[in-house]
């Protein structure tokens, strides 16, 4: 499977500049309901049994389970089920409508972000990287649909879940045999972006090791350092063509 990514610059509409806006907000408010929800879960696993604050300690109970993406994603469903902000979720007027904060921006792309937290969070204890941190609107920039409609490209617009078609700039044409399969808008000082994932379904050979292997080693001494002991001095290029353009622009210098 060959994967590239094309970037494009979006023309939304004012309403489509609205959605896209407001998807930033739920998914800025998802982002940091998640956290906090995490960061509270190991903070009550924390508190020793003979030291807890005098005014209030956070206490879950001790068969409270991790709050990893599927449960996260099962309170955010649950949440959008009751309608009743249970969960730290409120309402905001758009448009001078009251709409349901939640549902006004679309399901896959909330569970996009639960997900990029979980991978925030996963990085963290794997590869030492920093906590995750919480968002504003100027930190989240982005959103994905993992999903695509059906033929959704065409040269003076693209079709999205919730925007029907946005206008683009066409900039370069898709390459031939690759399919969309997930697109992430993208708000920058200069507008708005798509980011296509583009993917072609293509067999790569995977042939297996033969002959003699042989291990290569490049320094700065010796250009190349096989394991048969073999070594290649580094060659000089900029030496060599140098002096060739000597003898070329004046020859009775040689």
């Amino acid at each position: 499977m060959l994967t590239l990514t094309y970037e494009y610059k979006l023309e939304p509409t004012t309403e489509q500049i609205v959605y896209i806006e407001n998807t930033l907000d739920v998914c800025c408010s998802v982002w940091n309901f998640a956290l906090r929800h995490r960061k509270d879960w190991c903070k009550s696993r924390k508190s020793p049994i003979n030291a807890c604050s005098i005014k209030r300690e956070y206490i879950m109970s001790v068969d409270e389970p991790f709050p990893n993406y599927h449960k996260q994603a099962k309170y955010l469903t649950e949440a959008k089920k009751n309608n009743d902000g249970e969960r730290g979720f409120r309402s905001e007027s758009i448009s001078n409508r009251r709409v349901d904060f939640l549902k006004s921006a679309n399901a896959q792309v909330l569970q996009q972000t639960l997900r990029a937290l979980d991978r925030a969070w996963d990085d963290m204890k794997a590869r030492g990287f920093g906590m995750p941190r919480f968002k504003n609107k100027y930190r989240m920039r982005s959103f994905v649909f993992p999903q695509l409609n059906k033929s959704p490209i065409s040269d003076k617009s693209i079709k999205l879940p919730g925007l029907k078609e946005v206008k683009w700039r066409m900039s370069r044409p898709i390459p031939e045999g690759f399919v969309p399969k997930q697109a992430r808008i993208v708000r920058k000082a200069s507008g708005y972006f798509i980011m296509l994932s583009l993917q072609l379904d293509v067999n790569a050979p995977n042939p297996l090791p033969h002959e003699h292997p042989r291990g290569l080693d490049l320094g700065f001494d010796k250009f190349v350092a096989t394991s048969d002991g073999e070594e290649i001095k580094r060659p000089r290029f900029l030496k060599t063509l140098q002096y060739k353009l000597k003898l070329a622009s004046d020859p009775a210098s040689a």
